[in-house]
């Protein structure tokens, strides 16, 4: 018998990986009779995880026998085959960081036998990060609901009707004389790529992929990565300036590339470049970490675009299907109101 694993305990049981120079490798591990002994063989299922899920899936799950009770740990199993693989790549990396403390909690548990006193000692055990704790606790609730629909448990959501922390989002607003102060330290490639996103009003890795062919027909047309939701941003005003300023600094660049927010020699921009620089310029200006976060950028665009025109269009400018869900989560400041004389 194998020992038990200690580590990447988000992994299906007897996947592995290892860490290679050139990237990781996932394996499944088994055990066959070769010369009359019994011996480990590793059998590769690929080097992305999405890649060896769905391997894992076909080597070992259509051969899966029929099991009476199961655990959460066989839950997680199947959602990580049949609904993870479909979410986004942040998302993906979000929820397996989520699943860690769950598995470790909850791993062997019979989902019959989790019952809301089990969730509610959880919630008060991490009472000490709130938000990481009603996060896992969101992920917990949607894999036991698959868990019912597949038919591995009867048994009631043990977190419906649980008081979560209820704890809040970031509510920083930035306003203009902190944001001019690190931008004044920041280089030209940073100053574009904070003018992008204030501008645009968009995700971080969302700016920072934004591309010339994306601009059709006098608009920036692209897909969000995390909701996959169509867009549309009209090339006009100071969002039109700031794509014509850099097409021209990008004509000096000996470098050629489609990516609009590129450094100075032509280089696309990462999210390295862009979150040391950020740090450096932040620093430089004297302003606190807590006072100026990089994703307080879209939250400033659409609460400064609800305050210029209405929730509404902030809402489509952000790409939210709900105006209560936008209103809740990026506007940072109250409505503006007249005096009563």
């Amino acid at each position: 018998m194998g020992r038990k694993p200690t580590k990447n305990l988000n992994l299906p049981p007897k996947m592995r990986v290892e860490n290679r120079k050139v990237g990781k490798a996932y394996y499944l591990d088994t055990n066959k009779i070769v010369d009359g002994k019994m011996k480990r063989c590793w059998v590769l299922l690929g080097h992305d995880f999405t890649t060896a899920l769905q391997n894992y899936a076909e080597t070992v799950g259509a051969n899966e026998k029929e099991k009476t009770f199961f655990t959460f740990s066989d839950a997680w199993n199947k959602y990580q085959l049949t609904v993870l693989i479909k979410k986004a790549p942040q998302t993906q990396r979000g929820n397996l960081s989520e699943s860690k403390r769950l598995l470790f909690t909850f791993g062997k548990a019979m989902l019959d036998e989790i019952k809301p006193m089990h969730i509610r000692r959880y919630l008060d055990h991490y009472s000490d990060k709130p938000r990481q704790a009603d996060k896992e606790m969101a992920l917990f609730s949607h894999v036991f609901n698959c868990a019912r629909a597949w038919g591995l448990t009867e048994a009631a959501n043990p977190v419906a009707g649980i008081e979560k922390h209820n704890s809040h989002g970031r509510k920083v607003y930035i306003y203009d004389e902190i944001l001019k102060k690190v931008y004044d330290c920041a280089d030209v490639p940073l100053r574009d790529f904070m003018d992008f996103m204030y501008l645009s009003g968009q995700r971080n890795m969302d700016s920072l992929k934004a591309d010339e062919r994306h601009i059709i027909d006098g608009c920036y047309e692209f897909s969000q990565g995390k909701t996959g939701k169509h867009m549309r941003i009209e090339v006009v005003g100071e969002f039109g300036a700031l794509i014509d300023r850099i097409r021209k600094r990008k004509m000096l660049n000996k470098i050629v590339s489609t990516r609009l927010l590129v450094d100075l020699d032509g280089t696309p921009m990462t999210k390295d470049k862009i979150r040391s620089r950020f740090d450096t310029a932040r620093k430089k200006a004297g302003v606190p970490k807590a006072d100026f976060q990089l994703r307080d950028l879209r939250a400033k665009a659409i609460t400064d675009k609800t305050d210029s025109h209405s929730l509404a269009e902030a809402s489509a400018q952000g790409g939210h299907s709900d105006a209560s869900f936008t209103q809740r989560t990026y506007v940072r400041r109250g409505k503006k109101v007249q005096p009563t004389k």
